[in-house]
């Protein structure tokens, strides 16, 4: 399970661009995406680009009912928990994607860091990189773009697989 978490409303066209292409090639590698479910953003971007190549989508949803859940979500958790909902993203994924930069995303990289999970940071932001990495070196890693992501995904998940086997 391959979590993308960024900006809702105030994702930037980048920011909409890769996470569309981002869940496009999670899909196409047989990896379940995992997202803050809602139809704005990183989140609905991430999943459309899943569902167009025939991906699974979960998504965890803040509020306590069904509206404002991106129309590509295949399963919705309705957990009704607000930003706390963001610890259920981390700890649910293997692997977490900052694409974009916002509020709700430095929560969910801190939560992510704090449990020991890897993040890749697919962002410009030059402060925030420096920020996490100076925090967790060996578990903050950067992508300039979405295909060395996916690369850097398969390197953290055969990593952990070996980690399992010894």
């Amino acid at each position: 399970m391959i979590g993308v978490m960024g900006p809702g409303d105030l994702a930037t066209e980048t920011d909409i661009k890769n996470a569309y292409e981002l869940g496009k090639l999670i899909a196409q590698e047989y990896w379940i995406l995992l997202t803050g479910g809602r139809n704005v953003g990183v989140m609905d971007a991430a999943n459309k680009g899943a569902k167009e190549a025939g991906g699974l989508t979960l998504g965890i949803l803040p509020s306590n009912n069904s509206q404002n859940i991106s129309s590509a979500v295949d399963i919705a958790i309705i957990t009704d928990m607000g930003n706390a909902r963001n610890n259920i993203n981390v700890l649910s994924s293997h692997v977490i994607v900052a694409c974009g930069i916002g509020l709700g995303t430095v929560s969910e990289i801190a939560l992510a860091l704090k449990n020991r999970k890897p993040v890749i940071l697919l962002s410009k932001h030059l402060e925030s990189q420096q920020f996490f990495q100076s925090l967790s070196p060996d578990l903050t890693f950067i992508a300039r773009d979405t295909e060395q992501t996916i690369k850097l995904i398969k390197q953290i998940l055969h990593n952990q697989n070996q980690n399992r086997e010894l």
